[in-house]
């Protein structure tokens, strides 16, 4: 009879030790799940989906050409004094006094001097002072007959220069040719470019982009889209901050835009940034661009709530 209590306490105690152990675990695990489900969902930046003017590129070169330009030999031994140039003169002003009289300048423009050279036909040195006016900078460029049926007069033109990397200056295309070169199977086209802070210089090497096809499409930021293989994806955000992962058909990028071309709407919410922190059927903290919105913020509406 001793030994039946003996064995019927031992499993008790062996069975109370497992209750203990369970009971311990459940508490625990309640515990942390109640400490770490209060944490706010990511707080993640969102954008509405909006039209934006796109296009396509022709992307070319040209040289810098002078609205105006004039070149001036002037004899040394006919200088007044010593040759001293102004930087930018007006029209009308005196370019160089002379004792056989003074030169004026037929246009307003900026004065340049080439240097001294020796002159074959006179024993005297020669001066050669050019004025040019490069209020507008003209470009002759070859077009790809492949494009022939897109170039038109008065396309928007955007040209660079390597002295002024970040800098876009604005044209538009002046003329185009009514004859493709046989040899060289282009449209000779020519540009031209305000240049009202005299930034481009005549001679100077032009990156241009015409553009052409201009339209109004969809379009969201580049940090937006999700490339898998050959297919583009957005997250979009529901009215209760669910993100849903959604294909969409791509086109053309434009200063950090992308082009959607289906899969999306006009007025539609999607993650802008922070994709990593997002994944499919997630809650989100919304935060609009510009917008000082903290985890923190979200916690206290809760807790309000």
């Amino acid at each position: 009879m001793k030994r039946s209590t003996k064995i019927i306490s031992i499993i008790l105690v062996f069975f109370l030790i497992i209750a203990i152990v369970i009971i311990g675990r459940t508490v625990v695990g309640n515990h942390f799940k109640k400490k770490f489900g209060k944490r706010p969902p990511p707080g993640i930046i969102i954008t509405e989906v909006a039209k934006k003017e796109f296009s396509e590129k022709i992307e070319t070169f040209g040289t810098a050409i002078s609205n105006k330009s004039e070149t001036f030999k002037i004899k040394k031994d006919d200088l007044v004094s010593d040759l001293e140039l102004k930087n930018y003169v007006k029209k009308g002003e005196i370019l160089i006094k002379l004792k056989s009289g003074n030169i004026l300048a037929p246009f307003s423009g900026v004065l340049g001097y080439t240097g001294l050279t020796e002159d074959i036909f006179v024993s005297n040195n020669i001066f050669i002072i050019t004025l040019d006016d490069n209020s507008t900078i003209y470009s002759d460029i070859k077009i790809p007959e492949n494009y022939s049926a897109s170039i038109k007069k008065g396309l928007p033109v955007e040209v660079k220069i390597s002295s002024y990397k970040n800098k876009v200056f604005k044209g538009e295309v002046d003329f185009v040719s009514s004859r493709i070169n046989a040899d060289t199977r282009s449209l000779l086209s020519r540009i031209k470019v305000k240049n009202e802070n005299l930034e481009l210089i005549s001679g100077s090497l032009l990156e241009v982009s015409i553009m052409f096809n201009m339209r109004s499409s969809l379009g969201v930021p580049d940090t937006s889209i999700i490339m898998e293989g050959e297919k583009a994806f957005v997250y979009k955000v529901s009215p209760e901050n669910i993100t849903n992962k959604i294909e969409v058909q791509i086109g053309n990028r434009s200063e950090g835009k992308v082009e959607i071309l289906s899969g999306l709407n006009e007025g539609d919410i999607i993650v802008a940034e922070g994709l990593k922190k997002v994944y499919p059927r997630s809650k989100i903290n919304p935060i609009k661009k510009g917008e000082k919105k903290s985890e923190s913020n979200w916690k206290k509406k809760k807790d309000k709530n």
